[in-house]
Parts: structure tokens; sequence; C-alpha cells
């Protein structure tokens, strides 16, 4: 995909730019990229969309206002086609209080229609007969640093380049095939979908290996730890596995600790842990120990 086909949207006359094509469009083709591997709470990183003229890709992590792109996902009459669109929506109402109306998802089409093989890629092949690669290494690339490289951009606007031809192609074949009703239906219900945050697993520490292993008194620290972690990582917005593994966990709740100095002579956490969460850890195991031999 050449790059004058699509166009970073970082000043207000670009976003002027983006919005008149939109709004000369019937159909636009919509994406994003987002963390949720490194990140507790999913992070927005790129928003694309591909109109009559060109993709437009918009950073939601720079400066410029994007609220405007409500007013086309609000739209009656502008179709928004998306793939396998369920978090995109989530995520883009959570960040946005976005509303969305008048939405087709290529996934759900295709699944109606009895094709078994859902990515992007084989859909597109299947019913476009275009054949086109997408590069894993990109897809779980580091969409939240600044400045993106070419290539991620590439990627991220091919994402969008089949998508308006394949809803017609799908819209046909669903009319045909008798089940346009039915996906319209499902459309609907679709665009009714909410962010939630994580449950909490108050039994998690227990599924840990090596959990029946430990004593009573190593458990009921385990369990306290395993508390800390998801708190912390909601806090800072951390990935829990990032804040510590499991098998960090189950080490220090066998640990008998009272200071962050002692923590480090273990060599159990490496140093940037030790330095982000070596008071807290001290502060929870010493006053476990306190409470129990008291």
């Amino acid at each position: 995909m050449e790059q004058g086909s699509w166009l970073i949207v970082d000043t207000p006359a670009k976003a002027a730019e983006a919005a008149e094509d939109l709004g000369n469009s019937q159909v636009i083709g919509m994406d994003t990229e987002y963390d949720s591997l490194r990140y507790f709470r999913e992070k927005l990183c790129l928003i694309q969309i591909k109109a009559v003229k060109k993709t437009y890709l918009f950073d939601p992590l720079g400066e410029l206002d994007i609220s405007f792109l409500g007013d086309f996902f609000a739209s009656h009459s502008l179709c928004k086609v998306m793939h396998a669109g369920d978090n995109d929506l989530r995520i883009l109402k959570r960040d946005y209080n976005f509303v969305f109306r008048n939405i087709f998802d290529t996934y759900r089409a295709a699944a109606l229609l009895g094709s078994d093989r859902l990515s992007l890629c084989h859909v597109v092949s299947h019913y476009l007969g275009v054949e086109f690669e997408k590069q894993k290494k990109l897809q779980r690339s580091r969409w939240d640093l600044r400045p993106l490289k070419e290539e991620q951009l590439q990627y991220a606007a091919l994402d969008t380049a089949y998508l308006p031809e394949l809803y017609l192609r799908l819209r046909g074949e669903l009319k045909q095939a008798g089940r346009d009703e039915e996906a319209t239906r499902i459309f609907a219900e679709m665009t009714k979908v909410r962010w939630q945050t994580r449950d909490f697993d108050k039994e998690g520490h227990k599924k840990l290996a090596r959990h029946h292993a430990l004593t009573d008194k190593q458990k009921e620290r385990l369990k306290r730890l395993f508390r800390w972690r998801y708190g912390k990582a909601k806090e800072i917005n951390r990935a829990i596995f990032m804040i510590l593994s499991d098998q960090e966990l189950v080490d220090l709740s066998a640990l008998e600790v009272g200071s962050v100095s002692e923590l480090a002579t273990g060599g159990l956490l490496p140093g940037g842990k030790l330095r982000l969460y070596g008071d807290e850890l001290i502060a929870l195991l010493d006053g476990f120990r306190d409470s129990t031999t008291a």
C-alpha cells in the first residue's frame, strides 16, 4: 500500500481534510490498534478510517482533538465497516463515549455465510480474490511508542484497505442467502457492547503451581500477594504479569524478610521490580508476619 493512499492526521488542517472526505463517503472502513499485552486496561494507540479518497490514521495519544469523529460514528446514513470489531467498539466507547449506528462486521457476515476461515486475509482472499499477508511481528509491535515506524503505518492502513469493497460483496451474498435481516440484527446488537474491567478471581491464587505444597501461613501470604498484584496492576495500568510473575508470587510467599536489602540479597526479584515495589512488598510481608506472631 503506497504512502500517498494514507495520511497521518496530526494537524487541524488534516483533520478538516479527513472530515470532508468522511462527509462525502457512504461507506467507510475502520479499525484500531491497541495494546492489550502490556497494559491492565487496553491502551488505544491508533484509529484507522478508510474513506473515499484515502485512509486516515488518527493518533489518540497525540494532542489533536478527534472527538469530531463521533458525528460520523453515530450517523444513520454512513455505514461503518469493521472486521471482528467488538473490542474496537468497546475501547472507542470507553475512551470517547462514542455512539455507533449502522455498522457492518465482515467477520460476522462471513461466519453467517458459512466461512470457517475468518481472518481478514482469508475473507478478503475468498470473496475478493486478493492475496495479502499481515505480519504477526507488526501486529504485536509497540503501538504505544512514538514515533510509529512507516512499516507499522503501512500495516495499519492495510487493515482497512479492502473493507468497503468487501462490504459490498458480503452484503450481496447475505441478501442472496436470505440472511441479510439476521445480519442486521446481529450488527445492531454489536453497537450495544460495553467495555468492562476484568474480574478479579478471588480464588486465583489456589490455581498457581506449587500452591498445594505451601504451608497454611504461606498460602495466606500468597493470597495477599495475589490480591496486591491485581490492585497494583489496575492502579498503574500495567499488565498483571509485568508486576510480578506467578513464580515470583509463590517464591515470595515462602520468604521471611524484614527489609528491601534482605529481599535483594535473595536475588528473587530483578532490580527494577525491587525499586518499584520493594517497599510495598516488605510492608505486606512484614506486616503479615507481625500479625501472625502477635
